[in-house]
């Protein structure tokens, strides 16, 4: 289990160094931040299936991690063309 910390530090550091004063490195955060939500989203798809959850509740879990993933690619690419809808401090 030590080594989860580990992988989410190695993912995080170049998105923190990316983003800095130059207008190309935020765009390679971004990038970067839509990888990691992407696999914590796979993950977490996978688990369910892993740890086999009944159906109902199972169908429900899948549903909530596909509607919140999508709800942070929207604000992610609305957040290219401006202000982004929900920020997050």
């Amino acid at each position: 289990m030590k080594l989860i910390p580990f992988v989410l530090a190695l993912l995080v550091t170049p998105a923190l160094a990316a983003t800095s004063a130059d207008p190309g490195g935020a765009l390679v955060g971004i990038v970067i931040s839509i990888i990691v939500v992407g696999a914590i989203c796979w993950l977490l798809w996978w688990l369910i299936g892993y740890l086999g959850i009944p159906e109902p509740f199972n169908k429900v879990a899948r549903g909530v991690i596909a509607v919140v993933a999508v709800l942070f690619l929207i604000n992610i690419l609305l957040g290219i063309s401006g202000p982004s809808v929900v920020t997050f401090r």
